[in-house]
C-alpha cells in the first residue's frame, strides 16, 4: 500500500488470532523504529521484544492498559535511555516517532497492532522495568501490542477542519 493510504488506514486492532508474528516480520518493524527522528539524532531508543507467551502474560498483568498483551501473539516495548536523551520530553518524543512508525510498519505488513500507554514513573512503569530487568537509566515509555488482525476496524475520516488554524489561532 502506499505511504498516505497506510496514514490514513491505520487503525488500533485489539484483537488477534493465535498465529505468530514471526521473526522477519518483527526485524522489519524494528527497522521501522530505529529509522524514526531523534532530537539532537541521539536516538536514545531500545526495544523489548516480548514474544514468549508466559512473559507477556506477567507483563500484562502489570497494570490494567497492559492488558492486551493477553490477546496479542508479540509485544515490542519501547525505552528511552535517559542517560542519552537526559530531557524526559525529548525521551518521550524520540520513543513516541519510534512508536508511530512501527505501528505504520505493522499496518503496512497486514499486521494489526494496539499502542498501550506507559505512564512515566508508575508504578506500572516501575513494575515493568524490574519485570525486563532494563538499566535504572532506561525507561519504558509504551508497548506495542501486535499481532495478526482478528478484527477489521472501521477506518473514518478524523479529518476536522474546527482544528485547523492557520498563521495563527
Amino acid at each position: 500500500m502506499d505511504l498516505l493510504t497506510g496514514i490514513s488506514t491505520r487503525r488500533s486492532v485489539r484483537k488477534f488470532t493465535d498465529q505468530a508474528v514471526g521473526e522477519t516480520n518483527l526485524r522489519t518493524i524494528l527497522d521501522a523504529g530505529f529509522c524514526a527522528p531523534s532530537a539532537r539524532n541521539l536516538r536514545p531508543r531500545h526495544f523489548v521484544v516480548v514474544d514468549n507467551h508466559e512473559l507477556r502474560r506477567e507483563v500484562a498483568a502489570l497494570a490494567p492498559n497492559y492488558g492486551r498483551l493477553n490477546d496479542a501473539t508479540a509485544a515490542i516495548i519501547v525505552c528511552g535511555d535517559s542517560s542519552i536523551q537526559e530531557t524526559q520530553e525529548f525521551l518521550i518524543e524520540d520513543c513516541s516517532a519510534s512508536v508511530q512508525n512501527m505501528l505504520l510498519a505493522i499496518h503496512g505488513l497486514g499486521l494489526g497492532a494496539v499502542w498501550c500507554g506507559v505512564k512515566f514513573d508508575s508504578d506500572g512503569a516501575k513494575a515493568l522495568a524490574r519485570t525486563l530487568q532494563l538499566p535504572s537509566k532506561v525507561r519504558p515509555i509504551a508497548i506495542i501490542a501486535l499481532g495478526h488482525p482478528a478484527e477489521t476496524p472501521d477506518v473514518p475520516d478524523r479529518y476536522d477542519e474546527d482544528k485547523v488554524h492557520w498563521n495563527g489561532f
